[in-house]
């Protein structure tokens, strides 16, 4: 009779042990965005019947009158800024630079994950521009007009979806907690920042932003929840 190894079996439970949570957390992050994709996709549908229907103007207008009420030379120019780094020019470098230290560290998954969401977010955005096709409100500070619709706004979206996209990738190669926090916070306000920066310029109306923001959470959620279920299996 070959008798029992206790630090085999110990070892054994451990491992057991360990899988169950594990599966417990990617559960819990299936069904928490589950819920994120779900509450923004109703909060998209509501915001573009509004649209549609002219009963965002009274909310639009209000709201740009209260930022441009804190215009200023040093804030026009911050607030530029910040459009600079939501803007498609500046994204598709910092992306091909980015893709570039992927592939260079054999970061397959990452680069599939990057790419694959910022395809999305090209076309999801066209296609809701096209659908929409709403007319961009009267600029301030002689801000070009872009010659894209306005419903939602791109900058919004592809903030969302580059800046989200690189903080889930980073925070999960981060084991402390508090670096993890402050690279998730530090995403959130640089993409408030940017979709503020189109509604102080007036290139864009609050609705704009605000449903360029559920889009592209709906995107982003579909793609990391879709990850965690194939990382599971």
């Amino acid at each position: 009779m070959i008798p029992k190894n206790p630090t085999g079996d110990r070892a054994e439970t451990s491992l057991k042990a360990f899988y169950l949570k594990f599966r417990a957390l990617i559960g819990s992050i299936v069904i928490i965005g589950l819920a994120i994709a779900a509450g923004a996709l109703f909060l998209f549908a509501w915001l573009a019947d509004e649209v549609l229907e002219g009963d965002t103007k009274a909310f639009d207008e209000t709201i740009r009158s209260f930022v441009h009420g804190f215009s200023g030379e040093m804030l026009t120019a911050l607030m530029n800024f910040f459009s600079v780094l939501g803007s498609t020019l500046f994204l598709s470098i910092v992306f091909v630079f980015i893709l570039i230290i992927f592939i260079r560290n054999h970061w397959k998954r990452a680069s599939a994950l990057l790419t694959t969401t910022m395809a999305g977010a090209i076309i999801l955005n066209f296609a809701l521009k096209t659908s929409f096709a709403r007319a961009r409100p009267v600029p301030y500070f002689d801000t070009p007009l872009p010659a894209s619709y306005s419903f939602p706004s791109g900058h919004a979206l592809f903030a969302v979806c580059f800046y989200g996209a690189l903080a889930w990738l980073f925070a999960a190669r981060i084991t402390n907690r508090w670096l993890q926090i402050t690279v998730c916070a530090s995403a959130i306000l640089l993409v408030f920042l940017i979709g503020l920066s189109r509604v102080y310029l007036g290139v864009h109306y609050p609705s704009d932003v605000i449903a360029g923001y559920a889009a592209a959470i709906v995107w982003i959620s579909t793609i990391t929840i879709t990850d965690s279920i194939f990382e599971k299996t």
